[in-house]
């Protein structure tokens, strides 16, 4: 069994240096409110985040509030969300999720993680990225590639994200519990790629078990 206080020190100072070298870690998904965060954040599921803010440009032109999802059929939303892959469910998901904001939140997304988490179409990863990088409250938000990184560096031997998430949580201080997930995503995308990782000019290879170097 793995020493929990080495652990502690070894992945505190793996996100030292990755803050260094990602000095600003945040979402890739274009926002400018708490709202559109949640609405990007559903479409990027499956998705690119970068295919997602190609849509969300001209999306929230037409849509800035909750009630505008609510005011078309959903017929048009699919046609315009399509290209981001399951476009029915994505559609039925921002109803759903805008209705309830209406009804039981007066039209404002709730600054508050488990009542986030209350929201239709909304899990763990997607109240976790709304509440820490629209609203900085301390949280961990795992994707694939939190996934893929936490396996490769030793800290989990699991694919759940709730067990990824709560064991970075034991492993980090709570203050780096929102950049973690960021540049957990930013090095995945840069450097460590899946099926091609960039062992040799990875910054924090000397403490990745799983380096090829």
């Amino acid at each position: 069994m793995k020493n929990l206080s080495e652990e502690k020190k070894r992945i505190k100072k793996i996100i030292e240096i990755l803050l260094k070298e990602y000095p600003n870690p945040k979402t890739a998904l274009n926002y400018s409110n708490p709202f559109q965060l949640l609405i990007a954040t559903i479409l990027s599921a499956q998705c690119t985040d970068e295919r997602v803010n190609q849509v969300t440009k001209e999306l929230f032109k037409k849509y800035k509030k909750p009630d505008d999802f609510l005011s078309v059929p959903p017929e048009i939303i699919e046609k315009e969300i399509y290209s981001t892959g399951f476009y029915k469910q994505k559609t039925k998901s921002i109803i759903k999720c805008c209705k309830a904001l209406v009804e039981k939140y007066n039209g404002k997304v709730p600054e508050d993680f488990d009542e986030l988490c209350k929201l239709p179409g909304v899990g763990r990863k997607t109240a976790s990225v709304v509440a820490g990088n629209a609203f900085g409250i301390p949280s961990i938000a795992v994707d694939t590639h939190v996934t893929r990184l936490t396996n490769l560096l030793g800290f989990v031997n699991t694919k759940d994200p709730v067990k990824i998430e709560f064991k970075l949580k034991e492993l980090l201080p709570e203050k780096y519990w929102i950049a973690s997930s960021n540049l957990l995503i930013l090095h995945g995308r840069k450097v460590c790629i899946a099926r091609r990782p960039k062992c040799f000019e990875c910054v924090i290879n000397k403490y990745c078990p799983s380096s090829k170097l």
